[in-house]
């Protein structure tokens, strides 16, 4: 089993800037994938960005240029550093992790609300 719990988030003016972080446990050796999803009220989940255990990253297309996603391998975390927030990103961000094996892991979830 693989537990990750999520920090950083909270309340953020418009235009404003968040650093999320993950702390993996448990059976981590063949976690591959480091990722970040969101889910905003009534909207079904979706991907904000990815990093491979090599660093390879994917984004989607809503965030590029302004969140990057990063990890430290030793430490068993993974960052996405939200830089010029919007209030329609107001939502739960959660943690995921796929092993070599396509298994997902997913946090608990942690609220981010974008507003003045």
């Amino acid at each position: 089993q693989v537990q990750l719990v999520e920090s950083g988030g909270g309340l953020v003016q418009p235009g404003g800037s968040l650093r999320l972080s993950c702390v993996a446990s448990g059976i981590i050796a063949g976690i591959n994938t480091l990722g970040w999803y969101r889910q905003g009220s009534g909207k079904q989940r979706e991907l904000v960005a990815e990093i491979t255990k090599v660093g390879s990253t994917n984004y989607a297309d809503s965030v590029k240029g302004r969140f990057t996603i990063s990890r430290d391998n030793a430490k068993n975390t993974v960052y996405l550093q939200m830089n010029s927030l919007r209030p329609e990103e107001t939502a739960v961000y959660y943690c995921n992790a796929i092993s070599n094996w396509a298994i997902r892991y997913w946090g608990q979830g942690i609220q981010v609300t974008v507003s003045s």
